[in-house]
């Protein structure tokens, strides 16, 4: 007895799957177990073949013992071109470490550089993980990823909403009379950033039809902040957009040789004019002098049009304003490369130092950012955009200041996005660059800009064009999965109308003005926090909105119902 009680001290043991063990019948288990221990190298070996001879189904364990270890061994042998998992419906995420200043190459490769004493670990722990059966970890693993799959992911009901851009018989017939028209011509200057120029050439477009003008290729001012020096046919596909509006506009690249000399009519309207106003006031001095030139369109052209130009809008911002190739092929490829490892989340951040200053926010970070942005405020008081009698503090609990990382994540984390969600995050540097991003990344590790996704020189043709790489964020973020931006803005209403049009993807409106009281309330419990958060967001995740009930705002923001409509004879 004292002698089988020293032999269990010494005995070692192997994890083999339970259905293996249970195969065994005890008896020969026993017998393995309580075989006396010899000094004799020989003897130990005569005893254990004898004792196999006997015992068939032993025989049986042992070749299956055998095979069963060359077969690991062979799966640590990670030279091997075949996979480790060749069983397993998905490879095991291994986290890498994301530098933003030094990434230069594709996700696919990112997933591929892995070390090798982590796949080893990977690969006992998946054994192990099958070895427990289906009520084992990798079944709470899967369903855990079932649920983030099925809510955070799910898309909301588009209420069988399509594009609907059918025109009236009396528009139709008028656009004979303005292709016919060789007098009048119209020239616009446009300003801003991308997503505000791109605003102001599509109200550009409304205002030649109002006058039955032929537009000039819209001139792009450069940019003071950027410096940008991109042309129309730079961000833009010219040949797509004059094509897409054949029926509407005529598009011309120059002034024919007959109105070269002519002193064009100038103009800037006021805010949010009626086309009653344009003919009354530009159209008969148009007709005398030719040529009319229009500066300064940003939010001029009033929101609340007829209905065939309200299509007209939504035609030109939706399907003519499509981007130059070059732009366009980089911004699919990012997106490829982010959807190639499943579903992922677009994040518009602004968080630059001219967001902080233009709101009159300050980003949280510590006392010397926030001394940066007020002596920039103090110096250049004219970038404060509105209600400059307001407190930093009033302006953040109105929900007029853009979220920091700190509160995105929180958010995100609220609405139940999981740790190992793939994020696309869209925007210039913002201040404090990295330090600024740390809560984002160190949640969310899968977590990637331009210069991540691109391959060494992708991006170098795009270097110091804002513009161009504007664009790119707003493809990326166009197909994302699910959009959210941290501060509204041209770009987040823009692609909030994109999403709307394309059949109502996703998109979450943060609720800042009722969230930020509950992120300053550090008495509440996380579950607590989550609840009221999802509930503040129920209806804000982009099910279709009436612009019937959003008197006064942009149709190319709320496309239905004036472009979209969901009978069964909807068409684009």
């Amino acid at each position: 007895m004292a002698n089988s009680k020293n032999n269990a001290k010494k005995l070692s043991y192997i994890s083999v799957p339970s259905q293996i063990i249970n195969s065994i019948a005890s008896s020969s288990l026993q017998s393995l177990l309580s075989s006396p221990k010899k000094s004799s190298r020989k003897n130990r070996f005569f005893i254990f073949t004898n004792t196999i001879s006997r015992t068939p189904r032993l025989w049986f364990f042992t070749l299956f013992l055998v095979g069963f270890l060359g077969m690991l061994k062979f799966g640590f042998n990670l030279d091997t071109p075949f996979s480790p998992y060749p069983c397993a419906k998905s490879k095991p995420h291994l986290s890498i470490s994301n530098d933003h200043s030094k990434s230069k190459i594709g996700i696919a490769q990112k997933d591929e550089i892995l070390n090798k004493s982590s796949w080893a670990q990977a690969l006992v722990s998946h054994v192990q993980f099958r070895a427990q059966g289906p009520s084992g970890l990798d079944k709470v693993e899967s369903d855990d990823e079932d649920v983030e799959k099925r809510e955070f992911w799910k898309q909301p009901n588009g209420l069988g909403y399509k594009p609907c851009l059918g025109f009236s018989r009396d528009y139709r017939r008028a656009s004979q009379g303005i292709f016919n028209d060789r007098r009048k011509y119209l020239m616009v200057v446009v300003s801003g950033g991308m997503n505000q120029q791109r605003n102001q050439i599509v109200d550009a477009v409304v205002i030649a039809r109002i006058l039955g003008a032929a537009l000039l290729v819209p001139i792009l001012q450069v940019n003071v902040i950027w410096g940008d020096e991109s042309e129309f046919a730079d961000i833009f596909d010219l040949e797509h957009f004059r094509r897409v509006l054949a029926n509407d506009v005529r598009v011309v690249s120059a002034l024919p040789s007959t109105h070269l000399m002519t002193r064009p009519v100038e103009g800037s309207p006021p805010l949010h004019v009626t086309p009653s106003w344009i003919r009354s006031r530009y159209l008969r001095r148009l007709n005398r002098e030719g040529v009319l030139l229009l500066r300064g369109l940003d939010s001029r052209l009033s929101k609340d049009l007829p209905s065939d130009l309200q299509k007209l809008r939504c035609k030109v911002a939706f399907n003519a304003l499509r981007f130059s190739p070059p732009v366009q092929e980089l911004g699919n490829t990012f997106a490829e490369r982010m959807k190639s490892k499943g579903p992922y989340l677009a994040l518009h951040l602004r968080m630059e130092k001219d967001v902080w200053v233009r709101t009159g926010c300050l980003p949280g970070l510590s006392p010397e950012f926030d001394e940066i942005v007020n002596n920039e405020r103090i110096q250049r008081p004219e970038l404060l955009t509105a209600r400059s009698n307001m407190t930093y503090h009033e302006r953040k609990m109105a929900g007029l200041c853009p979220l920091n990382a700190m509160e995105v994540t929180r958010l995100l984390k609220a609405l139940g996005a999981p740790k190992k969600a793939r994020i696309y995050w869209a925007g210039g540097q913002p201040l404090g660059v990295k330090e600024a991003l740390l809560p984002l990344i160190q949640e969310f590790p899968h977590f990637f800009g331009k210069e991540d996704l691109a391959m060494p020189g992708e991006l170098q043709p795009f270097a110091k064009k804002a513009s161009l790489l504007a664009a790119i964020d707003y493809i990326v973020s166009e197909k994302s999965d699910v959009f959210m931006p941290s501060h509204g803005g041209n770009m987040g209403h823009a692609i909030q109308g994109h999403r709307a049009y394309a059949g109502h993807k996703k998109y979450i409106t943060p609720n800042k003005r009722h969230t930020i009281p509950y992120f300053l309330n550090s008495s509440l419990r996380e579950e607590e926090f989550n609840t009221i958060i999802n509930e503040l967001h129920k209806d804000s995740l982009g099910q279709p909105e009436l612009r019937t009930s959003k008197a006064g705002r942009d149709v190319t923001k709320y496309p239905v119902p004036e472009c979209m409509c969901n009978d069964s004879h909807a068409s684009s």
